[in-house]
C-alpha cells in the first residue's frame, strides 16, 4: 500500500509500534501520541506544543482550554507553548507576535526513541523555518519531551550565527486544577517578584494562594514550586533548570472575558506555573553557544484525611 500523505510517511518513518504513532489532530494538525507503561501524552508539532501529559491512573496534569483555536497561524492555548525567542511582547517591534515565532510554526521531526524511563520525541526548528519579516537571528533550537513517570521538556538553543545572541524565553506550562480558590503554591517564600499588574516589585511571604488576578514574575529563584490541590488529593511538582526566573499566572474574571480563545469560566480549574528566562534574566549566548531551559513536572500522591 503506497503512503501518499504526511501523517503516513510520519508513521513510516518515525513511529514505534505500541508505543507512539502520528495522527492528524483538531485543525488537520498533525499530532503525536505517545502512550507507555507510565502515562500518555500529546505533542502537535505546530509549535512543538505538548497539549497533554497524564500518567497512568491520574487525572490530566496539563490543562487545555475548550476555546483554543487549532489554526497555523495562532498559538494553541493550554498545555505548554514554547514562549521564545522573546517572552511577551517584542521588545522593539509591537507589530510581532506575543511570546515570540516558535508556538505558531510548525516544527520539523529529529528523532524518536524509546528509553528506559520513558518515550523521547525531540523536535527542531531553525531560522529558515521563520518567514523573512520575523528572523532575528540564526539559530536552531530543539524541543526534547520525554514522557514517563514524569514529563521533561527541554528547551536546547543555539547560536548559530557570527554575533552574540540575545532572547527570553519560556515554557508557559498550563497545569490542571480541581479548583483555583483552594490550591496553594509552594516555594517561593521570600522571594521578590514582578507584580505585572501594577509594575511594582514585591516580595512573596509564605505561600501563595488566589482570589483575584495573578501576574508575578518570581526572580533569582531555582527551586522547584509545588502546586498544593487538596481537591484532586494531589502535589504537582514543577522542576526547573537553565531557569533564573518564574511566572505564576491566572487570569481570574474579567482577563477571562477578554481573551476569544479563553472560556469565561475555565480560570478555576487552571494555573500557569511558568519555567521562563524572563526580565532579568533574559540570556545572552555567543556563537555555537548552548542554552537548555528545562522543565520536570511530576506528581505526589497526597493522602486524603
Amino acid at each position: 500500500m503506497s503512503c501518499d500523505n504526511a501523517i503516513c510517511k510520519f508513521n513510516d518513518l518515525y513511529s514505534i509500534p505500541g508505543e507512539l504513532f502520528f495522527k492528524e489532530g483538531n485543525g488537520g494538525l498533525t499530532t503525536v501520541c505517545i502512550n507507555n507503561k507510565y502515562a500518555s501524552a500529546e505533542i502537535s508539532l505546530h509549535g512543538a506544543h505538548v497539549m497533554s501529559y497524564t500518567p497512568k491512573g491520574e487525572k490530566p496534569v496539563l490543562w487545555m482550554s475548550g476555546s483554543s483555536y487549532f489554526q497555523p497561524d495562532k498559538p494553541i492555548r493550554g498545555g505548554i507553548p514554547v514562549c521564545w525567542p522573546w517572552f511577551g511582547g517584542h521588545p522593539s517591534d509591537k507589530n510581532k507576535p506575543s511570546h515570540g515565532f516558535a508556538r505558531i510554526t510548525d516544527w520539523h521531526i529529529a528523532e524518536t526513541d524509546t528509553k528506559p524511563n520513558g518515550t523521547l520525541l525531540i523536535l527542531r526548528l531553525t531560522e529558515k523555518d521563520i518567514p523573512a519579516n520575523l528572523r532575528e537571528f540564526p539559530f536552531e533550537i530543539k524541543l526534547e519531551v520525554l514522557v514517563g513517570s514524569e514529563l521533561h521538556v527541554g528547551l536546547a538553543i543555539v547560536n548559530t550565527g557570527k554575533e552574540k545572541m540575545s532572547f527570553s524565553a519560556a515554557l508557559h506550562t498550563y497545569l490542571n486544577i480541581s479548583d483555583i480558590a483552594s490550591v496553594a503554591v509552594e516555594g517561593l517564600d521570600n522571594c521578590k517578584y514582578l507584580d505585572t499588574l501594577d509594575h511594582i516589585f514585591k516580595v512573596q511571604k509564605g505561600i501563595i494562594t488566589f482570589n483575584a488576578e495573578t501576574d508575578r514574575v518570581y526572580l533569582n529563584t531555582q527551586t522547584a514550586c509545588i502546586i498544593d490541590d487538596p481537591g484532586f488529593s494531589r502535589r504537582i511538582k514543577i522542576a526547573k533548570s537553565g531557569s533564573n526566573s518564574t511566572v505564576v499566572w491566572n487570569p481570574w474574571i474579567e482577563k477571562s472575558k477578554r481573551m476569544p480563545d479563553f472560556g469565561d469560566e475555565e480560570y478555576h480549574t487552571m494555573l500557569c506555573i511558568e519555567t521562563t528566562n524572563a526580565e532579568n534574566d533574559a540570556r545572552v549566548i555567543a556563537p555555537a553557544e548552548r542554552h537548555i531551559l528545562k522543565a520536570i513536572i511530576g506528581l505526589e500522591k497526597k493522602e486524603r484525611g
